[in-house]
């Protein structure tokens, strides 16, 4: 689906990531693990078009789109839910997802897709006239993930969806995450909590200093020496 050919990134004179590669598979979980530094969020901003490899190329489905501006790139199927959530907080639960619908918007088409969000998070519909601001942590996770989905994208990419979430509200977050998979999304969740994350991903990788140390299926990830050392210990 989503293909990363050696590709190298800048910082002015700093290489934040270094020839990688990988491949997403389609209707699977990926995760991206590594701590902070790594190139994570870079790696995020390579694939939406915001930094430009300085070397090698990204492919989905088959053609190249590093060269494609940013909502040229989403258009192609791509959502995001960015580091931090980001919702709109002074706007209602409703006006949020319309904002993830701008593409081919159609009061009929919006319609469904906001009825498939709340089908998936029914705590949204509950709260569709509330202003994002008053919402919890976990609750504006939800809204993010839900506005990501309104554009029904076949790929999600997750920077750091658990960062500062109580943890009543991570296993919640991640079961959102399996949610939108099971209807059909590929995912792609970028994250520092690598024991959860391997427990929902089908396979994955390991980012360390811009270079892809490690790669496999999510039990091999956690079976793997650098992941139980760095990542598992109690």
């Amino acid at each position: 689906m989503l293909e990363l050919r050696e590709v190298s990134t800048r910082y002015g004179p700093i290489t934040m990531l270094r020839r990688v590669s990988l491949t997403l598979e389609d209707g699977k979980v990926a995760c991206l693990l590594g701590p902070n530094g790594a190139g994570k969020t870079t790696l995020i901003r390579a694939i939406l078009g915001i930094v430009r490899p300085v070397e090698g190329s990204i492919w989905l489905d088959g053609r190249r789109i590093d060269q494609l501006r940013t909502h040229q790139i989403v258009a192609r199927g791509i959502g995001v839910v960015p580091e931090g959530r980001r919702v709109f907080p002074k706007m209602t639960v409703e006006e949020n997802l319309r904002m993830g619908a701008f593409i081919e918007w159609a009061p009929a088409d919006f319609a469904a897709r906001r009825d498939h969000v709340f089908a998936l998070f029914p705590r949204l519909a509950e709260r569709r006239r509330q202003r994002a601001a008053t919402m919890s942590g976990g609750e504006q996770a939800m809204l993010a993930m839900g506005r990501a989905l309104m554009s029904r994208p076949r790929l999600l990419l997750l920077d750091e969806p658990s960062l500062g979430l109580a943890p009543v509200l991570v296993e919640q977050l991640f079961a959102m995450v399996q949610a939108s998979n099971g209807s059909g999304t590929t995912v792609f969740l970028v994250e520092q909590n690598a024991r959860k994350t391997l427990e929902i991903a089908h396979h994955g990788f390991l980012l360390q200093k811009g270079e892809i140390v490690g790669r496999g299926t999510a039990a091999e990830l956690a079976a793997s020496e650098i992941v139980r050392h760095a990542y598992l210990r109690a």
